[in-house]
């Protein structure tokens, strides 16, 4: 844990109650916010590419009555640090996130992401497997086989930076729902984003699935999985989810009417499954 000179409490609670805190790395400043009874059993939430800790804002309330629930922005993304020189490898984004959870003291967590950051969560479940009790997935491709390619170039990250018209090409993907539009907050994360990070870090995510499909890794790590999935996902083909039956024991959720961000257009229904999956395999903290 911290020292009281550097404790991350000291930075205190905003307006939502939630703490907001910077941790100094060596590599990088990690931004974090904790909601939640910090005896709880701890959930890590963890966002997609060009996102922040802000994509789960909505969730929050419906988790964190009975949960510690853990956000950070990884390096490159909302208000942590973006670097030019540093490994944006998302081994080294999972090791920079083991390390946020050593200095808050947390011993054993279920890690939980979205979309790429789904593929930290098992980066981070296969460096540090004493750590990660159980797994959650949410909308995250098993392999690039699963990935639907962009029907346009407008999104392409090397013209930058965007027009606000193709921030909302490049978010137009993330949804399904009728008149669902993305929050102005999370098309400034893709702003406020450097081309170096933004096209590093979605590179990283590529790389990373091309070294081994997620399926194989997630059967040697032996750990719980949840797979939670909207039906009408247009950036990874939804019967995807189904290659996650490899792994032994593997729970697969669809979740018709939504697309690839279900924790953005329906929280409850998305909250569900992971309160329930979390009921049986999050552990209590000391």
């Amino acid at each position: 844990m911290t020292s009281s000179d550097d404790d991350p409490k000291a930075s205190g609670a905003d307006a939502t109650g939630q703490h907001s805190f910077l941790l100094p790395l060596d590599d990088g400043d990690i931004h974090v916010c904790e909601d939640g009874p910090s005896d709880a059993p701890a959930l890590l939430l963890i966002h997609g590419s060009a996102s922040s800790t802000r994509s789960w804002n909505e969730m929050i309330p419906l988790l964190s009555p009975s949960l510690r629930l853990i956000r950070v922005d990884l390096l490159g993304h909302g208000r942590s640090g973006k670097p030019a020189d540093r490994s944006y490898a998302l081994p080294d984004q999972a090791r920079r996130v083991g390390l946020v959870l050593d200095r808050l003291g947390v011993e054993h967590v279920v890690a939980i992401g979205h979309s790429s950051g789904g593929t930290v969560a098992v980066a981070l479940a296969e460096d540090r497997p004493g750590l990660v009790t159980a797994l959650a997935l949410i909308n995250t491709g098993p392999g690039l086989d699963a990935f639907i390619p962009a029907e346009t170039a407008a999104i392409d990250p090397s013209q930058w930076p965007l027009t606000d018209e193709q921030l909302r090409v490049f978010a137009s993907t993330s949804v399904s729902r009728a008149g669902y539009r993305i929050p102005e907050e999370l098309l400034d994360d893709v702003r406020a984003m450097t081309r170096h990070t933004l096209t590093t870090t979605m590179l990283a995510t590529r790389t990373y699935l091309e070294q081994r499909r997620l399926p194989d890794r997630l059967r040697d790590l032996g750990k719980p999985l949840l797979v939670v999935f909207g039906e009408e996902d247009r950036r990874w083909r939804p019967s995807s989810a189904f290659d996650y039956r490899a792994v032994p024991g593997a729970e697969i959720v669809l979740l018709p009417g939504l697309g690839h961000s279900p924790l953005l257009e329906d929280p409850p229904r998305t909250a569900a499954p992971l309160l329930a999956f979390t009921a049986l395999h999050a552990v209590r903290g000391d």
